[in-house]
């Protein structure tokens, strides 16, 4: 079987400082990335958007397999200093034909993708701006937080509030008094570097 971190293996391979853009549509055009070490975020070209972030392990870069226009649409910065692995989307779609568990594995990435903006758009409709940066906060310390000594979830503090006000259709103002509110509640901690999760 051949998962996806060992792909790196067989991969060209670029260590991408912290803040720096990745670019998609032009040196690494029609490619498909993968993320070996870092985090990333995915943000839309034309509204400068945060759309998604991208976790150690995971691949960003997939519509180029599927839309090559829509794929020059995104545009990914390294939130912290990152290793990625890249290839062209025309090989990636011959490697995929010859392991099928490589197809399998993308496919459930992107399903899940798809899962996490329904889910954005159903809170859009019946959830208060409140609810879903508390809700966002918490999911982000489940997906990206490590249990440190303490037995807390702790995760990088990587996204501005202006990110998570993108990520939650919210302002950045309401982003800042929500996160107070849970510091004050002892819901969370955080500071510049990490956000933690008390109860």
């Amino acid at each position: 079987m051949l998962n996806m971190m060992k792909i790196c293996e067989i991969l060209e391979m670029d260590n991408i400082e912290k803040g720096k853009r990745i670019e998609l549509k032009e040196e690494h055009k029609n490619s498909v990335f993968f993320l070996k070490r870092g985090s990333v975020k995915i943000i839309d070209n034309s509204s400068e958007t945060v759309k998604y972030v991208v976790k150690r392990g995971n691949v960003f870069g997939e519509l180029s397999l599927f839309d090559k226009e829509a794929a020059i649409e995104e545009v990914a910065f390294a939130l912290e200093d990152c290793v990625i692995c890249y290839i062209k989307s025309d090989q990636m779609e011959a490697l995929m034909e010859k392991h099928k568990s490589l197809k399998n594995g993308l496919l459930k990435i992107y399903g899940l993708r798809i899962q996490k903006l329904e889910r954005r758009l159903n809170d859009l409709l019946f959830k208060d701006s409140p609810t879903r940066i508390k809700e966002f906060i918490l999911d982000y310390l489940d997906e990206f937080g490590e249990i440190d000594k303490s037995g807390k979830s702790k995760a990088k503090n990587l996204l501005s509030h202006k990110d998570i006000a993108n990520l939650t259709n919210t302002s950045r103002q309401t982003v800042s008094n929500v996160l107070s509110k849970m510091r004050k509640e002892g819901v969370i901690d955080y500071n510049v570097e990490f956000i933690s999760k008390v109860l």
